[in-house]
């Protein structure tokens, strides 16, 4: 049976695993589900039709799975789902999905959601994702594997952050990021590649350098985007490194790309 503290309220309609633990003051509603291993320190409210994945720690005052902040919502029967083996930190907000976006949020594995970090309605995270303190993501954001968003950061509806991007603290992001990319700023430009978290991920140097020839010929070169794109598509067809920030670039997007300021390239 879950260890439930005496002091904590749980719907008889909710599905905890009997490997839970649920600390003082939590409030569990009736369309909850918790997997196993998973262990919420006190003061959380998981609300809605929030699903939850193995080994998440859960700590105080988080809010999963309340109302979204969209006026559009009107009561659908939208969802939150949430990997596994994440750490949310205290005051962590995570909203459902909405008609309007396809339904469902979705929180991918072994991400790290630090303090204040709010993911929005209709949001959909990738794995090993982290937020950092009061990093805030407005609606129908996408963000990628191992994407970094920094402190006090915020991110426009719609914008999609790629694989291995970082996001420098206290930057308003209103375009999309391409994967290993860093921007920064009060109106986020693209600052080069994020060559600090490739090296930490273990990317060798020669791709890397690929990556580097790559985002010249996109950024450092005449020509309008499109233009760029279709060159780099070419001239890198068989690679697997640089493929990713090809298929991105190359998808439809309700939001420009990022781009360096003039004469700011990597």
């Amino acid at each position: 049976m879950a260890d439930i503290h005496p002091t904590a309220i749980v719907d008889n309609g909710a599905a905890i695993d009997d490997s839970v633990t649920i600390g003082p003051y939590c409030v569990i509603g009736a369309e909850v589900s918790i997997a196993s291993g998973c262990r919420l320190v006190s003061h959380v409210v998981v609300a809605g039709r929030t699903n939850i994945g193995a080994e998440n720690e859960i700590y105080p005052f988080s809010s999963l799975g309340l109302r979204p902040q969209d006026l559009k919502y009107h009561g659908e029967d939208s969802h939150l789902v949430i990997g596994a083996r994440n750490q949310i930190r205290e005051h962590v907000t995570m909203n459902p999905g909405t008609e309007g976006g396809g339904m469902t949020t979705r929180v991918g594995d072994d991400g790290l959601f630090m303090v204040g970090a709010h993911v929005a309605h209709d949001c959909q995270i990738g794995d090993h994702v982290v937020m950092a303190n009061n990093a805030t993501l407005a609606g129908h954001v996408t963000v990628e594997d191992h994407a970094i968003i920094g402190g006090l950061s915020a991110v426009h509806q719609f914008v999609r952050i790629g694989r291995h991007a970082i996001i420098g603290g206290m930057s308003g992001v209103e375009n999309d990021v391409i994967p290993f990319g860093a921007v920064k700023g009060e109106r986020a430009v693209l600052n080069g590649l994020n060559l600090v978290g490739l090296r930490r991920h273990g990317f060798e140097r020669e791709a890397i350098d690929r990556l580097r020839e790559a985002y010249q010929m996109l950024f450092g070169h005449e020509g309008t985007l499109h233009e760029r794109v279709e060159c780099v598509a070419a001239a890198f067809a068989d690679d697997k490194i640089v493929k990713p920030m090809i298929v991105f670039l190359q998808a439809d997007t309700a939001r420009p790309i990022a781009q360096p300021k003039s004469g700011d390239d990597d």
